[in-house]
């Protein structure tokens, strides 16, 4: 491949690049009033960023699950292989597995093209993606293949992530190389990209549609490269056409002329936008928009309801476009300071309350007895020393704990969450804070902070039982608590 300048991207004042201080500063506020769950945003004018934030215990350096963001970098790895000559995006996407192919085949499924998987229209009614996690065999390609097609491919839109995931295989199949080893070398290194993960389906296939975790930075990286029409430095990293073709409207989804951003058209795995605007946006409040006109990139990290997508667009569209200017315009010093020293101070806040309880010293260090529940723990036990609480868990893998700290985060890892839908399995890093919020119940907040997640933990203590509460802020699924009951062993109640 080649090396490219991965410095830094260069900080400039936001009147510098035409932009107002004053309007940046009420982004950032409507943000914080009206959807509360943002986690970081980078903004990119003229080359360079202009402001940029880290909600604590966020922090620049952590990297986060980007969830559908993932498909416009698939996007990209397809782009790549097709300008190498691994393939076109007119063949037939049959062609690719002859051993998965179906006993019997109809002509939908025949018909479906690479372009179909690009534009999501391959002919499905409905997410495919149940059709691969829940094949028996654990092969996601027979499964896709096995979901009932009801629309020529081409003709109907529907958002498949099923279909993106059909287009990782396809460049893992044909370059022969892991998804992120195949962009590795092509695009993350030139960006100076380096904490790009994927996670894989059971075959050792890159997710394609999710799975993809990269910082911020690396984002409004990745928004910029397409801002610059697929050039880096002095390189063309992508093919201009590509990038073209991939950010045009190349299949409508709706009524154009609705003020909604879901509905103004798809390209090839990225969806276009109002004021000529285009995205990549992932579930829970991550994208890279790209606005052209205004020659801007916006990268955005959160944790955000799904109904709250449309509501933060609007603030884009309400705040940031129009103050954004072609020249320079004149500096504001009291305002250019206000703004620095609100995004040198975002935080969400600590679980709130008081770090002693009467009842705390009755319960430190006693071992509750957790009856059956879907977590898997079997035992729990708090102990309250100084400034942090030690919740200790045990559960058929091992034991495990979590500290929390009173008006602080602590740092740990856990596994606790590992089989919860869309998180990687194993260990993953968090950060913890607890206080007690009545005189008998004791309230933690444990963020999986590379993710969108964060669990509520509330424990209420009754004489020798304890109840658990355990909330998560967002799903795809149902978010109804999970319930645990438990009680002291005998031998320590007497």
């Amino acid at each position: 491949m080649f090396t490219t300048n991965v410095d830094p991207l260069e900080r400039s004042a936001p009147e510098h690049q035409g932009t107002d201080s004053s309007a940046l500063l009420q982004f950032v506020e409507e943000l914080e009033r009206q959807i509360q769950e943002v986690h970081s945003f980078m903004l990119l004018r003229h080359g360079r960023v202009v402001a940029e934030g880290w909600w604590s215990p966020y922090k620049p350096e952590y990297p986060h699950a980007l969830f559908s963001v993932s498909k416009s970098v698939t996007s990209t790895a397809v782009g790549l292989a097709v300008m190498e000559g691994r393939f076109s995006i007119e063949d037939p996407v049959l062609s690719f597995f002859p051993e998965e192919k179906p006993p019997e085949v109809s002509d939908f499924l025949a018909a479906m093209s690479v372009r179909h998987l690009l534009t999501m229209s391959t002919g499905h009614a409905a997410e495919t993606l149940s059709y691969l996690i829940d094949h028996p065999d654990g092969n996601w390609i027979k499964g896709f293949f096995h979901a009932p097609i009801l629309h020529a491919p081409g003709t109907y839109f529907a958002y498949n992530t099923g279909a993106t995931y059909m287009l990782s295989a396809i460049v893992q199949k044909t370059t022969g190389l892991r998804l992120i080893d195949y962009l590795r070398p092509r695009l993350f290194e030139p960006l100076g990209i380096k904490k790009g993960t994927w996670q894989e389906s059971p075959q050792g296939i890159a997710l394609g549609g999710y799975g993809l975790s990269m910082t911020t930075e690396d984002v409004v990286r990745f928004g910029l490269l397409y801002l610059q029409k697929g050039r880096w430095d002095d390189h063309q990293i992508v093919p201009e056409a590509w990038v073209e073709a991939s950010t045009s409207l190349q299949i409508s989804n709706g009524d154009l002329s609705l003020p909604h951003d879901s509905v103004q058209g798809y390209g090839y795995q990225f969806w276009r936008c109002r004021y000529n605007a285009y995205r990549a946006s992932g579930v829970f409040g991550q994208y890279c928009i790209v606005m052209p006109e205004q020659d801007a990139v916006l990268a955005i990290t959160g944790g955000m309801d799904v109904f709250e997508d449309q509501k933060l667009l609007d603030f884009v569209w309400k705040f940031l476009v129009p103050a954004m200017r072609p020249e320079s315009i004149p500096e504001n010093g009291t305002t250019q300071e206000t703004l620095t020293r609100k995004l040198s101070n975002l935080s969400l806040p600590p679980v709130q309350g008081i770090s002693t309880s009467a009842v705390s010293s009755q319960i430190s260090g006693q071992t509750y007895a957790v009856d059956a529940n879907e977590l898997q723990i079997e035992t729990i036990a708090l102990d309250f020393v100084g400034s942090v609480c030690s919740m200790k868990f045990k559960t058929p893998g091992g034991e495990e704990t979590i500290s929390c700290g009173y008006d602080s985060w602590y740092e740990g890892h856990t596994t606790l969450f590992s089989n919860t839908p869309w998180l990687p399995d194993g260990s993953v890093p968090v950060v913890a804070s607890g206080a007690w919020t009545t005189k008998d119940s004791f309230t933690t907040v444990v963020r999986l902070y590379e993710t969108p997640f964060f669990y509520t933990l509330v424990f209420y203590f009754l004489d020798a039982e304890m109840l658990v509460e355990i909330q998560v802020n967002v799903s795809l699924d149902s978010i109804k608590p999970i319930l645990l009951t438990a009680h002291r062993w005998e031998s320590e109640a007497r």
